[in-house]
């Protein structure tokens, strides 16, 4: 038994979970429409909507290569490298657009869940991935490569329930206020 082979159920239940959630997010979104979009959306949307895609995205396709037959852990590695400097700099671009915007004025709680706690994640797996090769036992690696999707899954869920939320509370009251003024 590989060390990779013991964390099936772990990728099946993380990565089953982000490939729902990237389902119902979708749905939402859908349902939500017919709000109306003040001039700064799509700004606002490429800010706080598309990165909870993104991060729901990176833990399914994390958890499918964490769940294929590897032969070598050194492919592996350079995978978690990529995968980490690619959210690294999808980050970046993120943050960029939290500044850009100005439809929503962000709060503590945007930045941890928007920029820190992602930031930390593709960071922990660009540990995994530098550290693997000299410090490290393979199964700590995993261990990071876990916390990296676990950290990036609960990001996402808590940016969709907030994204929901706030159409449904601010946008929507405005526009029901409007129809009924």
């Amino acid at each position: 038994m590989t060390p990779l082979s013991a964390w099936q159920n772990f990728y099946v239940i993380v990565g089953s979970s982000a490939g729902a959630l990237i389902g119902l997010q979708f749905v939402v979104m859908t349902l939500i429409s017919e709000l109306p979009a003040a001039g700064e959306a799509e700004l606002a949307g490429a800010a706080f909507g598309t990165p909870t895609i993104v991060h729901f995205g990176a833990v399914l396709l994390l958890a499918a290569i964490q769940c294929a037959p590897w032969e070598r852990i050194n492919t592996l590695v350079v995978i978690w490298a990529f995968f980490a400097l690619a959210g690294i700099f999808y980050q970046f671009i993120v943050v960029r657009r939290m500044r850009t915007q100005n439809l929503y004025k962000p709060v503590f709680e945007d930045y941890l869940f928007h920029m820190v706690l992602p930031f930390a994640a593709y960071i922990c797996l660009a540990c995994a991935a530098a550290c693997e090769p000299a410090y490290l036992t393979i199964n700590e690696d995993l261990f990071l490569v876990a916390c990296s999707a676990i950290i990036l899954l609960f990001v996402g869920i808590h940016n969709a329930w907030d994204a929901v939320t706030y159409h449904v509370y601010s946008i929507g009251k405005k526009h029901r206020e409007k129809k009924h003024s």
